[in-house]
Formats: structure tokens, C-alpha cells, sequence
């Protein structure tokens, strides 16, 4: 069997086979982390549109470190009461050249958290989950241009849908704006570069997920902050005292939500496998879109439905690359090719015949050899 990227594992059947017959309570737990991970991705876009449309709040930069700080102090606290305990490296571990690519991480990662922050002072929630289903290409793009890796014709093709529901999107948007649009997809850029980083820490560099995530969040805070310090408006911002006590509250359940979105991530990576992850991140699309109409009052065009749809569709197709091709050679496998059967009965026939010549001489030989005895034994009696 050919898988997208190439040839499939005995040992990754044998896992998705566990897999299918889990036990009841694991289970739950599943179902439990899942609706977790759904309804924390569903909400936390929203509530930071919330923070920035409602109450005109302009410092996402600063909300990002906010984000990265609490991170830090729940990732710690998880860690120090050993609620999460990480089997892979330990920081002490580490080599000079992880500890660069978790630098190089930190700075990717909160570039793409900024530049999404940004991104939403300026457009449409609608507008900007449509363009972050573009990952994918980016990401596709980078994995082959930079590293080399060649995938499958399927993955290739999934893209089609996916720049062409994108750009229906882009036109059937009401409020364009075009600094926005530059912020968000730079956001998703950046979106499929920190994927491959952070596959290649994982993978190679075999650090545990969750521990992952605290080390990238104290340089991310770190840069965030600087980055808001120099860059952000401090001169417009009023006292702590002077803004409706209701933000704050946002304010702190946007990054607690954040916390609670990564941790279960990596619970869902842990139990399933990533290409469920980005699967089920297709309904956190659509939940998103909901909610932007409800919450916001956006409009949603013709247009842009019809570019949800297609970018939709093409997601699926792209994130289920693996399943289809398993479909399809086992199709293949199962339908003869026309003259197969003619050529296995042919065989069979010469086959048989082959082994019939040697058994027939043998035969023949073996009645032979009593008959020259007989006519022996009679000459020997006369003489």
C-alpha cells in the first residue's frame, strides 16, 4: 500500500487498529479532550474580535504576551506538581543546536500570533479564518521548496480548491482592507513554517510536546513584550482603572483559553494522530464563520460561501490524501486486470504438464528395470 508520502508501516496499522478498538473509558476521555480542543479553538478567534471591535482594545501585541506570560506561569505549574510529565528530553538535555531551533521556534510562533492580532484590528473574522485554511499550501510549498520533500499528486491537487475557494473569498469580501489582508496572510505564512519547525523538534529532536510549549513560550513572552513596548501606542492607553472591569475579565479568559487550546492540542495529538487534529480543525472553520455572522453581524456573501465551500472541500481532500490512496490501491488490488485470469490457468496447464514429463519417464523407467531382470534370470536358468 502507498500512503501520500510514501510507503506505509505495519507498526502505523497496528496503532490505528488500537485505535479503532479503544476501551470505553478511554473513550470518554477521548470525547472529553476533543469537545475541549473544539470549543476553546471555536471561541478564542471570537473573544479576541471581541476585545479589539467591542471594546477597542489596540494592543494585540500585547495581548499576545499576555497569552505567552500565563503559558509560561500554567505550563509551569503543571509541570512542577508533575500533572504532565515529559518522557522525552529534558531542558538539561538539550543540545546548543535544539535550544536554537526552540529560539527560532519562539520567534516564528509569535510572529504568527502578532501578526494575526493585528491582522483581526483590520478584517473580518470571516475573512480571516478563510485565508488561514491556506496553511496547508503554504506549508506544502516550504516542506518542498526548502526541504525536499516530495508528497503525493493528490496533495498537490487538493491545492486547486483550496487557492481558488481563497481568492472567491477575497473577492466576496465586503470590508476589504488591504494592510489587513497583508497582516493575515503573512499570519498564515508564518503558520506553515512553525508546523515544520516544530515537527522537526518533535520529531528529531524527540521533545515532548507540552514541555515544548513551555520553552517556546519565555522567548516568545520575551519578544512579544519588547515588541509591544517599542512598537504599540503607549501614549492612548489609559489607566487599568479607566476601561469597563468586563474586558479584563476577556481579557483573562482569552488567555486561559489560549493555554487550554495548546495543552489540548497536544492531549489530541497524543491520543489520535496530527492528521486528526487538522481534520477535526475544519469544524473550528465553520464554527468560526458562525459565529462571526452571530457575534458581529458580518456579512457573508454568495461569493464568500462559495469559497468556504470550495476551500472546505479541498482541506478535506488534502488532510484525507492518505486514506484516499489506501482506497484506491485496495480497489486495485481487488480487481483483476484484463487476460490475468487466462495467464494463471495457462501456467497452471504448463505447470502440470512439466510435472507430469518427469514423473511419466520416471514411471516408465521403473517398469523397465523389472522386465530386463526377468529376462536375465531366464537366460541364467537355460544356460
Amino acid at each position: 500500500m502507498i500512503s501520500a508520502d510514501g510507503p506505509s508501516t505495519k507498526s502505523e496499522e497496528t496503532r490505528d487498529a488500537g485505535d479503532r478498538r479503544r476501551q470505553p473509558p478511554e473513550m470518554l476521555h477521548l470525547m472529553f479532550v476533543v469537545s475541549v480542543w473544539l470549543v476553546t479553538g471555536t471561541t478564542i478567534s471570537s473573544l479576541n474580535k471581541w476585545i479589539f471591535a467591542v471594546y477597542n482594545f489596540r494592543y494585540p501585541l500585547l495581548l499576545s504576551a499576555l497569552h505567552m506570560l500565563t503559558a509560561i506561569v500554567v505550563d509551569y505549574g503543571l509541570i512542577k506538581c508533575r500533572m504532565i510529565q515529559h518522557r522525552g528530553v529534558g531542558e538539561q538535555d538539550l543540545t546548543t543546536s535544539a535550544k536554537c531551533k526552540v529560539f527560532l521556534l519562539s520567534l516564528t510562533f509569535c510572529a504568527s500570533i502578532a501578526f494575526g492580532n493585528v491582522g483581526l484590528n483590520y478584517v473580518q473574522l470571516s475573512f480571516a479564518q478563510m485565508i488561514y485554511t491556506t496553511t496547508p499550501l503554504f506549508t506544502l510549498a516550504i516542506s518542498t521548496l526548502i526541504l525536499g520533500k516530495q508528497h503525493h499528486i493528490l496533495k498537490y491537487t487538493a491545492m486547486m480548491p483550496i487557492c481558488l475557494g481563497a481568492s472567491f473569498s477575497i473577492m466576496g469580501e465586503v470590508q476589504f482592507d488591504q494592510i489587513g489582508c497583508l497582516f493575515v496572510f503573512a499570519a498564515t505564512m508564518l503558520r506553515g513554517v512553525k508546523s515544520i519547525q516544530q515537527s522537526n523538534l518533535l520529531q528529531e529532536e524527540k521533545i515532548n510536546s507540552v514541555f515544548l510549549l513551555y520553552l517556546m513560550a519565555i522567548p516568545s513572552f520575551c519578544i512579544l513584550a519588547i515588541a509591544a513596548l517599542v512598537l504599540e501606542n503607549w501614549a492612548a492607553l489609559q489607566s487599568p482603572f479607566q476601561y469597563d472591569h468586563h474586558l479584563w475579565g476577556f481579557i483573562l479568559l482569552s488567555c486561559l483559553g489560549s493555554v487550554l487550546y495548546n495543552l489540548a492540542s497536544c492531549c489530541v495529538i497524543t491520543l489520535t494522530s496530527a492528521v486528526t487534529l487538522h481534520i477535526l480543525g475544519n469544524l473550528n472553520v465553520v464554527g468560526n464563520l458562525l459565529l462571526s455572522q452571530l457575534l458581529f453581524g458580518h456579512e457573508l456573501t454568495a461569493l464568500s460561501c462559495v469559497g468556504a465551500a470550495l476551500t472546505l472541500s479541498g482541506i478535506i481532500i488534502y488532510q484525507n490524501s492518505e486514506i484516499i490512496v489506501a482506497y484506491i490501491d485496495t480497489r486495485r488490488a481487488r480487481t483483476p486486470t484484463g487476460g490475468s485470469g487466462e495467464d494463471v490457468v495457462c501456467v497452471k496447464e504448463n505447470d502440470s504438464n512439466i510435472s507430469k514429463t518427469p514423473e511419466g519417464e520416471s514411471s516408465a523407467e521403473a517398469a523397465q528395470e523389472p522386465n530386463e531382470r526377468t529376462e536375465n534370470q531366464v537366460h541364467e536358468k537355460m544356460a
